[in-house]
C-alpha cells in the first residue's frame, strides 16, 4: 500500500473569486457587492476577459483598516457566551 505524500509547501492564493472572498472576509455575497457598489470595498482586479477576483492582499488591507467594535457577540454566537462576565 502506498504511503499518502504530505506537502510541507503551502502555496497562499493570490486572488479570491466573489464566494471565497466573501468567505475569507465573514461576509454574506451580497455585502460584498454592495461594499464594492458603494466604493467601501476595494474593486475586483480583472484576470481575463471574462474573469475578476480579488487580490488577497487588497481584502487583507482593507479588512486590517476595519474599525474595532465595541458591540458585544449576539447571544446565539456559541458556546453561550455573550461577552458578559458572569
Amino acid at each position: 500500500m502506498p504511503k499518502e505524500r504530505r506537502s510541507i509547501v503551502t502555496i497562499r492564493p493570490l486572488f479570491l473569486g466573489r464566494a471565497d472572498a466573501a468567505a475569507f472576509l465573514a461576509i454574506s455575497e451580497s455585502t460584498l457587492d454592495n461594499l464594492v457598489a458603494r466604493g467601501a470595498l476595494p474593486k475586483p482586479r480583472k484576470l481575463s476577459a471574462a474573469r475578476t477576483a480579488w487580490l488577497v492582499e487588497d481584502l487583507e488591507s482593507w479588512g486590517r483598516e476595519r474599525p474595532v467594535s465595541d458591540l458585544l457577540p449576539p447571544k446565539n454566537s456559541g458556546n453561550g457566551k455573550t461577552g458578559v462576565s458572569s
